[in-house]
């Protein structure tokens, strides 16, 4: 399996990877990279799977970007494991500065005025959460659900991101797809050498063995020739 730990993590240790992993990023980024080169598939699908999971790593989809980069993995007809690890291409540290970026770009191409800072971000993520509850809250109640929080969220937050983030995402994706084909043809070219050279190696292995049983019985049989015909020499009839 390629997620499968031999020892299952628990909650507090899980937590703790997705914020940053153990090993450290650059680790993290080198066995994703390992993984992918290692796909037995075609090179193209691979670089294919790894646009789809790129682009859908970049979009906000929380809790959907595995079952989307699924999707968009069969959808161009991309190595889909290639497409779940290429989610990966995004993390706690660089998410929040991306997102920025996004939001920023997505206001400018929607023509939204709004100061994108700590406050009017978190305050938009707030009244989203307050209009989530008391929805929640209004179905076993007399209250009437309300939306100007969960709509502004949506119009000012969510959006502006998910325009935003698609052209930075379809560049990023489009460069990791060109650069993965040669990475991945290179790989599976040294690999094939590799098991060559091995096969070469047994079979040079296999045909010294042989020779030399071959040695070995010719030599035992010379041996046995020259037993038999000493016996006969010292045969009853000679003088």
């Amino acid at each position: 399996m390629v997620f499968k730990r031999r020892k299952p993590l628990g909650w507090g240790p899980w937590l703790r990877e997705q914020v940053y992993p153990r090993g450290g990023f650059r680790r993290a980024i080198r066995y994703v990279v390992y993984r992918m080169r290692r796909l037995p598939d075609q090179p193209h699908r691979v670089a294919r799977g790894v646009f789809a999971g790129s682009l859908i790593g970049f979009l906000p989809l929380p809790g959907l970007q595995f079952l989307a980069a699924w999707g968009a993995a069969r959808l161009i007809r991309g190595n889909v494991l290639a497409s779940l690890l290429a989610t990966f291409n995004t993390n706690p540290v660089t998410t929040p500065f991306f997102a920025v970026l996004a939001m920023t770009l997505g206001h400018w191409i929607m023509g939204i005025e709004a100061p994108l800072n700590a406050d009017y971000i978190l305050g938009a993520f707030s009244n989203a959460g307050q209009d989530l509850w008391y929805n929640f809250r209004a179905l076993f109640g007399p209250e009437k659900a309300r939306w100007g929080g969960l709509f502004e969220f949506w119009n000012e937050i969510y959006l502006p991101y998910f325009i935003g983030a698609l052209g930075p995402g379809i560049l990023i994706s489009g460069a990791a797809y060109y650069v993965t084909i040669p990475l991945v043809e290179a790989y599976q070219k040294a690999r094939a050498a590799k098991a060559k050279e091995r096969s070469e190696r047994r079979r040079s292995l296999r045909e010294t063995v042989a020779t030399a049983a071959a040695k070995l019985k010719r030599k035992a049989e010379r041996e046995a020739q020259s037993d038999d015909i000493g016996e006969g020499d010292d045969g009853p009839g000679t003088p």
